[in-house]
């Protein structure tokens, strides 16, 4: 009688044994196939990283941030960048609250009840800016210059717009 129970013992110990192995091996072959495709991932990742970033330096050469002879200069006459940058912006977007259907900078009518706004603002050096406006149907973009007056007072001064053609 012992030795059929110890005999059983045994059959259920390899059972079992064979069960955690099998189970273990499993697991453990799951884990290696996630590792794999997490390695790809992150090799996909390093290379969108890589891209992106090469597309930040190209989009930042045009940029008064990393244009070192506009910043020079203003720094010369006694800017201070961290100031002078926000305070450009905000002249330029607060000529889209004047009274009135026209804009003061934009030469288009928009279109019936609605009323020419610039929306974007990017300073390419010390004397130059693009800007993008739009009425909510028609859109376009301008090329300004702009001077620093006794430093408190913008002068701005449209060289160039367009309108997109309606499709």
């Amino acid at each position: 009688m012992k030795t059929k129970i110890f005999m059983y013992l045994f059959i259920f110990s390899v059972l079992l044994i064979i069960f955690q192995y099998v189970n273990s091996k499993r697991i453990f072959e799951n884990s290696n196939k996630k590792i794999e495709t997490y390695k790809e991932k992150i090799i996909k990742y390093k290379d969108s990283v890589k891209f992106l970033n090469e597309s930040v330096f190209d989009l930042s050469n045009f940029s008064i941030e990393n244009s070192e002879g506009a910043n020079t200069y203003l720094e010369n006459q006694g800017y201070n960048m961290d100031e002078l940058i926000p305070f450009i912006k905000d002249e330029l977007y607060n000529l889209n609250q004047v009274k009135g259907e026209e804009h003061p900078l934009v030469p288009y009518a928009a279109s019936e009840g609605r009323k020419m706004l610039i929306n974007t603002v990017r300073l390419i050096n010390h004397k130059w800016i693009i800007a993008d406006f739009s009425d909510g149907y028609f859109w376009g973009e301008l090329f300004l210059t702009y001077e620093i007056i006794d430093g408190e007072e913008l002068k701005f001064k449209l060289v160039e717009s367009f309108l997109y053609p309606l499709r």
